[in-house]
């Protein structure tokens, strides 16, 4: 069984294979350059993704969107991550945010479709946590954003870039239980599947 996952980013696709490895569902990547609208509504976005994504492959497929969201700075960067990446970088939201909060959370949608529902299925999650002072941290071959480098996790001291491989396996055990969108897909992808064998793809 095998679901595809159009996305240029290998450790979003690494993430997910981690998920569905326990129900012995492969992830195809499917790398093509999605158009994005211009909105700051993650589910909107991924909608776009998703759609554009299956007019192309033509298979079951998945596609995400996320947002970095920082309550004082009234929600910045939220969807437009990659723009203020690109632009004022780590060290940029690392200054606007002196002196104020430093609360954050990104927020998840995954989006899937296929030839048996007219719109796609939606998976949301959030995972909320602080900015550190600093860049923290090295490089993971499943990082799939630099924010990695100044996100910690609720409840954690470290960094996810300074979590070790052991540290950053229980905290997505952990996460998983509160429902992240890719363990809430799984469980519903299996489900279906199991319970319609004959169909292809249906959610």
């Amino acid at each position: 069984m095998e679901i595809y996952f159009a996305t240029t980013n290998a450790g979003k696709v690494q993430s997910l294979q981690r998920v569905l490895d326990d129900y012995c569902i492969a992830v195809v990547q499917a790398s093509i350059d999605m158009p994005e609208p211009r909105s700051d509504d993650v589910q909107e976005i991924a909608t776009a993704k998703v759609k554009y994504a299956f007019q192309q492959i033509g298979k079951p497929v998945v596609a995400l969107d996320a947002g970095f969201y920082i309550p004082s700075l009234n929600g910045f960067p939220r969807a437009f991550v990659n723009f203020a990446l690109g632009t004022i970088g780590l060290e940029g939201i690392l200054r606007l945010v002196e002196g104020k909060g430093r609360h954050c959370e990104f927020r998840n949608c995954l989006a899937y479709l296929d030839e048996t529902i007219a719109e796609p299925k939606y998976f949301l999650s959030n995972v909320k946590g602080m900015l550190a002072p600093e860049q923290r941290g090295t490089r993971h071959p499943h990082q799939w954003s630099d924010l990695w480098f100044i996100f910690i996790p609720e409840h954690h001291s470290k960094t996810l870039a300074e979590m070790n491989q052991e540290e950053y396996e229980q905290w997505r055990r952990v996460f998983r239980d509160k429902d992240s969108c890719f363990n809430q897909f799984a469980e519903e992808f299996v489900r279906v599947r199991s319970a319609t064998p004959r169909s292809h793809g249906q959610i």
